[in-house]
């Protein structure tokens, strides 16, 4: 094939004949580094993707709680203590829910639990608590496993964002923020930050010519797909929404985060691009020192100074190590109770352990622990009119989730378990002319 457009029905025919050339958005951008000259002939498929909080999300659920007649209808139900809509059907006297749980919905008994963390444990296994409040002020309590619950679909109303935001505080005061775990403290002595880069999906498709209505994805490593933008998307600022089945998600790809203003929820978005002319090429090319990054002023959002998502993942740590030897068995860990993901379990007497599958990769975990048993770069940021480097605290986006995550989609595409298609329709922005 000659250096010249391509189309979809053709980079299929390659996959089906098992001569498709698929590269990681995370490989590309390794080969683009080195030196590497690439062309129309040297990719056809990248796989893109993304891992961060994504706070429009939420799940629909419709199970049985008890036999029909047991009561009328439900008022109020809590799942793990966590509140659940109930609707939009209203399901007279069958002892079905339909219920709607948000993601950033959080527990009446622990401040520290939401519905990212509820999803997880669904999918993970977990047997989980229903408490339903029927409209004749009775109480009835279930319970209940994913495998019970034969409808469980994830929807996103805002996730995989094009590109995102870095913060700081130039204020005296420390401010209680949901990009922060804790509160953040001021005079630039902390910035945070969103966002996977040159692995992005939208990143690599900006203009939105194979991602539309319908194309197929990969949410949390299930098969979903994009069903239009998000709310607030612009042409400038795109995010999609989309949808997947629960019971085929992995649950180290979701979970819950804990903010400043309560509980998140981490989404784990991969999408397939196939590369299909020059100017699609061009932007499957940048890396992430040509992606730029808006810091802005946590108090109002104002943009403050531009750097690069270069400067927040290139030649720094993706991953948190810990050493076991340098923990300093402390009576109370600092690192337990600051870790937003609940990872970290510490006993005076053995020690600290860190789950290396609910780890977030947020790097919380530097700065609080006294013996420096956790480790890892997170890179410090010279900002115009600041007289010191601002170090990175914290980041909400898990790029090596991200990274298993594209991975994970090509040997799919390979192995015919993952089909291309095109959009049904492309998407349209309301400020588009």
């Amino acid at each position: 094939m000659t250096n010249s457009n391509k189309t979809l029905t053709d980079i299929q025919k390659k996959i089906d004949r098992g001569d498709v050339i698929i590269l990681t958005a995370r490989e590309i951008g390794d080969l683009v580094r080195k030196g590497k000259t690439l062309t129309l002939e040297d990719i056809d498929v990248v796989t893109t993707a993304t891992s961060a909080l994504m706070s429009g999300t939420y799940a629909v659920l419709s199970f049985q709680v008890a036999e029909p007649d047991t009561f009328t209808r439900a008022e109020k139900v809590r799942i793990n203590s966590v509140p659940a809509q109930v609707g939009p059907c209203p399901n007279e006297r069958i002892g079905i829910l339909d219920l709607i749980v948000l993601g950033t919905a959080r527990s009446e008994e622990n401040p520290g639990y939401g519905g990212g963390h509820l999803f997880r444990d669904l999918v993970r296994g977990d047997q989980v608590r229903v408490e339903i409040e029927t409209d004749d002020g009775r109480t009835l309590t279930a319970l209940t496993t994913l495998k019970q619950i034969p409808h469980a679909v994830l929807h996103a109303s805002r996730n995989a964002f094009k590109n995102y935001l870095a913060f700081v505080n130039p204020g005296k005061s420390a401010v209680s923020t949901i990009f922060h775990s804790d509160m953040m403290e001021g005079d630039y002595r902390e910035m945070t930050f969103c966002g996977c880069g040159e692995l992005n999906p939208i990143e690599n498709d900006p203009n939105l010519e194979t991602i539309g209505l319908g194309t197929p994805v990969l949410i949390n490593g299930a098969p979903g797909m994009v069903t239009g933008s998000g709310t607030r998307s612009t042409a400038d600022k795109p995010n999609l929404t989309g949808s997947a089945d629960m019971h085929t998600m992995k649950p180290e790809f979701m979970g819950g985060f804990s903010t400043g203003h309560g509980p998140d929820i981490m989404t784990t978005w991969a999408v397939a691009i196939p590369v299909l002319n020059r100017e699609m090429l061009t932007h499957i090319l940048k890396t992430d020192d040509q992606i730029p990054l808006k810091v802005v002023d946590i108090r109002n959002r104002r943009p403050i100074h531009e750097i690069t998502y270069g400067q927040v993942w290139q030649g720094l740590d993706g991953e948190i190590e810990f050493n076991e030897k340098e923990c300093l068995k402390c009576e109370t860990c600092a690192v337990e109770e600051i870790c937003p993901v609940d990872a970290v379990r510490a006993d005076p007497k053995t020690g600290a352990r860190i789950d290396p599958y609910e780890c977030f990769h947020c790097g919380r975990c530097i700065s609080a622990c006294q013996g420096k048993a956790f480790k890892g770069d997170l890179g410090r940021v010279r900002l115009e009119g600041v007289d010191h480097e601002v170090p990175i605290t914290l980041r909400q986006s898990n790029r090596p989730a991200a990274i298993r995550a594209a991975a994970d989609l090509k040997e799919q595409i390979r192995n015919g378990q993952f089909r291309l298609s095109s959009p049904l329709a492309k998407i349209r922005f309301p400020d588009s002319p």
